[in-house]
């Protein structure tokens, strides 16, 4: 099967199912390996910048296009955008963009729609750039020219000012860099580089994680020096820096209450005893590999639980909880795209009740003196600060206790880590550290 095709089903399956791009995506190519890796590093530009683009895409295509988009086949309307992608977006000459799509979508039985996505493709392999709205209406402008919702883009407008909203949406649509984090129960970071840089990986470390290494493009991470030994995993620069905000010490227990995918508490159980919880027992699977790839089974145990609901007595006492709650991701957009067409502008609302109903239960969980570790991979205000003031106005036995850690320089926002999508490379977190003093 070849690049385009592979990127043609991935696409419609993803639309189909609501599936999550980077599953299918390594599904794929796990059940149908391209022969050249070079058509692997095709099939995920392909797949991740047709998704990113596709606001803008969609734009084009319906200047042509005798119908609605929603009433195509799924593998046709997703033939379209790989087409338009290569024609605005790569330097794929343009005859071999429209031949090789069209033939793609032959190939995956579509021949009867050849002809439609032919044409189409054609007239927009004609224009110079691709076409956008007037600038007349600035928010419509930037929504379709950054494929954003344009609530979204009001939203974050109104937030953090037009620069900075126009900054997170650009490095929205970049591809982010590969980074892990050394796993310090093994090996320090700067032993991990030197190692990295004797097999022949241009590696470097990140500017605020002390534990965090920017990677090169490597393809499949499972095959890079370290994996299989269990010295890194892979998680997002901002991810870490909750871990190392934290400041968890050592001596404590940790509950960590909303577990998968496990980065974090992997993190947590490098110097700590860890009990990992997630609402859903299939995501544990994964948290146990990757405790066991680290080395870190001793240390970490998972349980399928509902954070919302009290802890069992026998789970025994925690010093510390980290609420990794579940929110609405507007900060991971970079690396899940797809992300951005499904959420509607009342889910904030609807995860902020969900998470003071988690935040509630587990505070419960800790005793005086302890400590509770609050964050959301999302830049809203409502599911992050403003979640936690009206927390802390409700409990005066609260109280928000930042980190001291000498020689280090966090992106913090009065207490509070805060990092934004833009050109920092950061995915968008917030984390509040508090402390319960009676």
């Amino acid at each position: 099967m070849n690049a385009r095709t592979l990127a043609i089903n991935i696409l419609a399956r993803v639309r189909a199912t609501d599936a999550y791009l980077n599953v299918v995506l390594d599904t794929a190519l796990s059940e149908h390996p391209p022969k050249d890796p070079r058509d692997a590093s095709l099939v995920t530009e392909l797949t991740y910048g047709a998704t990113r683009r596709q606001m803008a895409l969609d734009y084009a295509i319906t200047r042509f296009a005798d119908r609605k988009l929603d009433a195509l086949e799924d593998k046709v309307l997703a033939a379209l955008r790989v087409g338009a992608y290569q024609l605005f977006h790569t330097r794929v000459p343009a005859r071999a963009a429209v031949a090789e799509t069209v033939q793609a979508l032959k190939d995956v039985g579509l021949a009867r729609a050849a002809g439609f996505t032919n044409a189409i493709l054609r007239k927009l392999s004609e224009l110079p750039s691709p076409p956008l709205p007037s600038q007349k209406d600035p928010v419509e402008y930037l929504s379709v020219r950054e494929s954003h919702p344009r609530w979204l883009v009001e939203r974050w407008i109104r937030q953090f000012g037009r620069e900075r909203a126009e900054a997170m949406l650009v490095a929205n649509n970049l591809p982010p860099a590969v980074v892990v984090r050394a796993n310090t129960s093994k090996v320090t970071r700067d032993a991990l580089l030197a190692q990295l840089k004797e097999v022949g990986v241009d590696a470097r470390p990140t500017e605020s994680s002390p534990v965090g290494i920017i990677l090169p493009p490597v393809g499949r991470v499972e095959d890079l020096y370290g994996y299989a030994e269990g010295l890194w995993q892979v998680q997002d620069e901002a991810a870490q820096l909750v871990g190392v905000y934290g400041q968890i010490p050592e001596s404590a227990r940790v509950l960590d209450a909303c577990a998968a995918p496990g980065g974090k508490a992997c993190h947590q159980a490098e110097t700590h005893d860890v009990v990992a919880v997630d609402l859903h027992a299939n995501k544990l699977r994964k948290i146990d590999a990757e405790a066991q790839r680290l080395g870190l089974s001793g240390r970490l145990k998972a349980f399928a639980h509902d954070a919302a609901e009290p802890f069992p007595e026998a789970w025994g006492e925690f010093h510390a909880v980290v609420v990794d709650a579940p929110c609405s991701g507007l900060g991971t957009l970079r690396r899940h795209p797809e992300l951005r067409y499904r959420r509607k502008e009342e889910d904030v609302s609807r995860l902020a009740t969900l998470q003071r109903r988690i935040l509630e239960n587990c505070q419960e969980a800790v005793p005086p003196g302890g400590l509770l570790v609050y964050a959301v991979c999302t830049p809203e205000p409502q599911e992050g600060q403003d979640q936690v003031d009206m927390f802390l106005r409700s409990h005066p036995e609260w109280t928000a206790e930042p980190p001291v850690l000498p020689g280090l320089k966090l992106p913090l926002a009065q207490a509070w880590l805060r990092t934004l999508p833009g050109p920092e490379g950061y995915d968008g977190f917030f984390a509040a550290r508090l402390r319960k003093m009676y």
